[in-house]
């Protein structure tokens, strides 16, 4: 950016935010240190003192903003519309007489900045957008409305363009980055959209979505503080990589309260590792495991075989089975879950075993005495047992007789069979697949809490609900998974994003209806689109589109807002050489190129062991997603697990390997050739997959013809 002759004024305009932030900070610091809990006073003077303590800190959170930058653009509306000037930030700060220096980006008068179009001005004379590195102020873009007109960039339809460029075009650091200084026009509105029900968010690769949906959590945090604070705002994704990916979005917004989840940590603790094969996985999430779930604990609730007899003195007390038959009907009739009828059964087999005896007996003091016996205990049982829902999957999962009765009106047994696996020697012992989880709720939700007792009455084991969840990738969750996250939903408000596109999975879904019509419907749902892409160059994304035109061909590919860039680069394994040295070489290159940047090779899962060592072999450090994340400036990243991330270049390996290996091989090549911001090269071990489009496609053709090294056919 040009210098512009209004640098120092706006340079010292931010420098006197941040002494306010600071001098807020100190102020905050200080009140943190008077009110400090400790153990003496009163329990209400204790209690205030943390009320107090965790406002402060919530605060303080607020007000640091590391490396992100405080201010980021300015408008000055129109004379007519009053002409006042606001700054625009992360976070509001005002001056000692209370006079706004900044204003929070989620704040109404902010949303011009955002929406502005020459079209439609919304009263404004001039937006201006800072570029910034730390506190200092390097550059100044300005675009003027109305009579003061120049070049709005109507023809792109972008805002910002030169900050926004500038942004795409910064080297990626393993983290997912913000976008509140150049949040576009159709991103703002999704964002800013109100908060009940459910929105679905469509995006193709490098349209934003994920960070929409993020700023989408702030902007209600903010603007529905209460009552979302105490509600809660869940962002669920797709596995540990992904949320390690994100974390720092919502902190850098001041927003630090949000849980940030994979399926597996809503449930009870128990060990979760690895997938199931895939018809198995695609049983597990059908839906019609909730009825076979609901029949296994129905069949856990039985009438005696036979009458039980208990010694009690010189006589036997009696309970018939027509009792039990009666006692078992009563409890499934009065009570909603498993668990909490499990004390009326106690108390009212305690009354028929008193009520047997020859002379009165007290049933509360009975029940005190005969609780224990071998045998009153496991007619207890038999009726109506305790159980946790592993115990009860366990317990299922471990018997075929268990599975082909709970499956037998809904399930073939031949897929009922699919479930078996021997039993451990303790629950305990058990190690669960993901495709497991949405089982144990399942379970848990049929099941209920376990009967408090002295030792677990201050344990909170209900399920836990939130004010508003965030979901990303659906379109990948099964039909059980949805129904984990409807369960969690307090009022039905949910901003669900991915792409159709992108599905992979054992259940991947054709359109949004099959995944709306689990989510809840207390309101009609809510559709949007983001159809410009910012982050892949064009030459990529038309090499990717000729993929999306065979793996889901009623979708179109996103609009590239980069129309320039590197053609990739394809790289075949010649006679000779192995597809370790062509990897290794391939790297290198593309190390040669992103200077700090990060760079992904992405390959089959069965891929991944051959690719690290050629790394290693070849000197290069590395680190392997599955085990480190994206903290290596290389990284190996199975393509199962790819989805989300944006890296600055990428190497896919073997695609034609891609498509064999994955459930749904083309949509998973889709998702490995639209990870990178810059620069992409395929190595290919066989001939390239036809699916690639080499020769057929006039724009694919004229992209490989301009690259820099002769393309293999």
């Amino acid at each position: 950016m040009a210098i512009h002759p209004d640098l120092a004024a706006e340079q010292a305009h931010i420098d006197r935010a941040y002494e306010c932030l600071d001098h807020a900070r100190s102020a905050a610091s200080r009140l943190k240190g008077m009110v400090e809990v400790g153990a003496g006073g009163t329990e209400q003077a204790r209690f205030e003192r943390e009320v107090i303590f965790n406002t402060v800190a919530h605060r303080l959170t607020h007000l640091h903003l590391g490396d992100a930058a405080l201010c980021f653009g300015r408008i000055d509306r129109e004379p007519s519309e009053g002409g006042e000037s606001f700054h625009i930030g992360r976070v509001a700060v005002a001056d000692d007489d209370q006079e706004p220096l900044v204003v929070d980006w989620r704040a109404p008068v902010a949303e011009p900045f955002y929406r502005a179009t020459g079209r439609e001005p919304m009263g404004l004379a001039r937006r201006r957008h800072f570029a910034t590195r730390g506190r200092q102020l390097v550059g100044i873009e300005d675009e003027l409305f109305g009579e003061h007109a120049l070049d709005l960039g109507e023809s792109s339809g972008l805002q910002g363009h030169g900050a926004l460029i500038a942004a795409l075009e910064t080297a990626r650091s393993g983290r997912l980055g913000d976008i509140v200084a150049t949040i576009q026009g159709e991103q703002d509105a999704i964002i800013r959209g109100p908060m009940p029900g459910v929105l679905v968010v469509q995006g193709g690769p490098g349209t934003g979505k994920t960070v929409v949906a993020l700023h989408r959590a702030a902007y209600l945090l903010y603007t529905h503080r209460f009552p979302l604070e105490d509600q809660g705002v869940l962002v669920v994704g797709p596995n540990r990589l992904f949320l390690a990916y994100i974390e720092q979005v919502l902190p850098s917004l001041g927003e630090a309260g949000v849980e940030l989840a994979v399926l597996a940590d809503l449930i009870d603790p128990v060990s979760v590792r690895g997938r199931d094969p895939e018809a198995v996985a695609r049983l597990k999430g059908d839906a019609v495991m909730a009825k076979v779930l609901a029949k296994a604990v129905r069949d856990r609730k039985r009438p005696l075989r036979s009458t039980l007899r208990v010694a009690h003195g010189l006589q036997h007390l009696v309970l018939t089975v027509d009792q039990s038959r009666w006692l078992v009907h009563e409890a499934r009739r009065r009570f909603r879950t498993h668990n909490a009828g499990r004390r009326f059964v106690e108390r009212e087999m305690a009354r028929m075993l008193a009520e047997s005896s020859r002379t009165p007996l007290d049933p509360t003091e009975l029940w005190r005495q005969i609780r224990r016996h071998p045998e009153v205990f496991a007619a207890l049982e038999s009726m109506w047992p305790v159980l946790t829902p592993a115990q009860l999957l366990h317990d299922l999962f471990g018997a075929r007789g268990l599975l082909h009765l709970a499956g037998s009106r809904n399930v073939s047994e031949s897929d009922m069979d699919r479930l078996f696996r021997p039993r451990s020697e303790s629950v305990d012992q058990v190690v669960w697949t993901h495709d497991d989880v949405p089982l144990l709720d399942e379970a848990r939700a049929i099941l209920g809490p376990k009967p408090r007792t002295r030792r677990t009455e201050d344990v909170d084991d209900e399920i836990r609900t939130y004010g508003h969840i965030v979901v990303d990738e659906a379109q990948d969750l099964s039909p059980m998974q949805l129904r984990m996250l409807t369960r969690r939903s307090l009022n039905g408000s949910m901003t669900v994003v991915g792409d159709i596109a992108q599905s992979t999975g054992a259940w991947a879904h054709a359109d949004w209806n099959e995944i709306l019509a689990m989510l809840p419907a207390k309101r009609e749902p809510r559709r949007e689109e983001l159809t410009v892409g910012y982050r892949i160059p064009e030459p990529n994304m038309a090499l990717a589109a000729r993929v999306l035109a065979h793996a889901a061909p009623e979708l179109a590919p996103p609009r590239s807002v980069r129309q320039g860039g590197r053609p990739p680069r394809l790289r075949a394994v010649g006679e000779g050489e192995s597809l370790g040295e062509v990897l290794v070489d391939a790297v290198r290159a593309e190390l040669a190129t992103v200077g700090t940047g990060n760079l992904a090779v992405i390959c089959p899962a069965s891929l991944v062991d051959l690719s690290a060592a050629a790394l290693a072999d070849a000197g290069i450090d590395h680190g392997v997603a599955t085990e480190r994340g994206l903290s290596h400036q290389v990284t190996v990243v199975p393509v199962g697990i790819v989805k989300g991330l944006e890296l600055d270049a990428t190497v896919v390996v073997d695609p034609a390997g891609i498509i064999t290996e994955e459930t749904q091989g083309l949509r998973a090549l889709y998702v490995a050739l639209t990870r990178s911001t810059k620069h992409l090269t395929v190595v290919h071990p066989g001939e390239l997959p036809d699916v690639m489009g080499w020769g057929h496609d006039p724009v694919v053709t004229r992209i490989l013809s301009a690259a820099n090294e002769p393309t293999p056919m």
